[in-house]
């Protein structure tokens, strides 16, 4: 499918895995951090236009509602530019016109299938969720993307992987990447395209596919991509207007291993520190793992779905006198959603903290910063050391079930585990 799709923004009548290509780019995406390292090369090189202001996107996310001076510059540099390019999709606090970019732009319905996306950020491959080839790039690249509208791509290999059975009560796509990395690997899948098949009971929902996506990176993943079906198209025909394309793979395409997983084995999923590969059953925990904060949120999971899962767990309940419960809406649409219906009082009843949307603490940001010493259950894609405050913390990854019933209980444990 990989194939189907570069070969699809190139000249050529045939592509292999491991030639080198240039491809045209449908939709070019940075933030905060990386955009303005682009910009300053485009600067350097007198270089004066964006290949297309409408297909540029850029998504004031990670600093941001602005955390310092720095930050303040970073945003405010990033909206000159945007300004003077005339480039349309600028999303910034600045109107309240802002979210965390891969939840926001599907959301927006800027992605569709069958798109080629570039973007500086390596989350970018969540979209793959939507049937497109989506990955990250380093700043430099990224402007020579903003200036041409094309980039150089390895062609990859392509490992296929099928979920399939019936899932245990509380078991979600983020247990699923988890185990999947757990059992590849963080490197098992070096600059491969993970091309997955959802035959589970019941079906895996588009913001779980998302999930999936979203975290290839993490076992080295170049991209990540479903097929195009029902659930992508009736997502699809909810956010967006525009006609795309779409691409299946051959039948009897040929890939470099088929990877079969039969999820009525997998319990949810904890990620120890500090690699999404240290990922084992919550219920095979030998100990108690006492936790300072909680986090849920994030480009991972920060859907209206994954709201409600926590909320489903913490109405009428209070977290633990000893948790600071940080709950992160993805989007101002998504915080809209979530007061409407109730869900925002659910947890703030509960003593969460609601915060804008924002990456925050995800790269150690800010919106909770760890101090030495403290525990972190995040439904956040990495816990690697140091990667939400001090080196001396630790980082544990779940799904929002997990992380819901575990700032109840003060420590890390089973949803299964809270009594009704």
């Amino acid at each position: 499918m990989t194939e189907k799709l570069l070969l699809a923004h190139t000249s050529k009548r045939s592509i292999f895995p491991g030639e080198f290509i240039y491809v045209s780019v449908d939709l070019a995406l940075a933030n905060d951090i990386t955009a303005p390292i682009a910009i300053k090369v485009l600067k350097e090189n007198n270089i004066d236009e964006v290949f297309d202001p409408d297909r540029v996107v850029l998504v004031l996310d990670h600093f941001t509602p602005n955390k310092d001076i720095q930050s303040a510059e970073q945003c405010k540099f990033v909206e000159a530019f945007a300004k003077e390019k005339r480039i349309k999709h600028l999303f910034s606090p600045a109107g309240g016109n802002m979210g965390i970019e891969h939840i926001l732009l599907p959301e927006r319905g800027l992605v569709l299938p069958g798109q080629l996306v570039i973007g500086a950020d390596s989350h970018t491959c969540t979209y793959g969720a939507l049937a497109a080839f989506s990955t990250g790039v380093g700043s430099t690249d990224f402007a020579y993307v903003l200036a041409e509208g094309k980039i150089w791509l390895r062609v990859p290999k392509t490992i296929k992987v099928i979920f399939y059975g019936k899932r245990k009560k509380y078991v979600f796509g983020k247990d699923l990447i988890l185990y999947f990395i757990s059992k590849i690997g963080v490197d098992g899948a070096n600059y491969m395209s993970l091309e997955f098949y959802d035959r589970v009971s019941p079906p895996l929902c588009m913001e779980e596919r998302f999930t999936i996506c979203n975290m290839v990176i993490e076992c080295g993943g170049k991209n990540g991509l479903f097929p195009y079906d029902r659930i992508t198209e009736e997502f699809v025909k909810f956010h967006s207007r525009k006609k795309y394309k779409v691409y299946h793979p051959d039948r009897g395409a040929k890939y470099e291993d088929v990877i079969e997983i039969n999820v009525e084995g997998i319990s949810p999923q904890v990620a120890l520190p500090s690699l999404p590969s240290n990922s084992v059953g919550v219920d095979k925990l030998e100990k108690k793992i006492y936790i300072n904060q909680v986090v849920i949120g994030s480009c991972t999971n920060g859907w209206l779905y994954d709201l409600k899962i926590a909320a489903k767990i913490l109405v009428g309940r209070r977290i633990h006198p000893d948790v600071r419960l940080i709950v992160i809406p993805a989007t101002q649409e998504i915080y809209r959603q979530a007061l409407k219906e109730g869900i925002i009082e659910i947890f703030t009843n509960a003593g969460a903290i609601i915060s804008p949307p924002t990456c925050g603490p995800c790269l150690g940001g800010h919106m909770g910063i760890l101090a030495d010493g403290e525990r972190c259950l995040a439904t956040t894609n990495r816990n690697f050391v140091g990667r939400m405050g001090s080196t001396n913390s630790e980082v544990y990854l779940s799904s929002p079930a997990v992380a819901a019933a575990s700032a109840i209980a003060g420590y890390i444990i089973s949803p299964e585990e809270i009594k009704k």
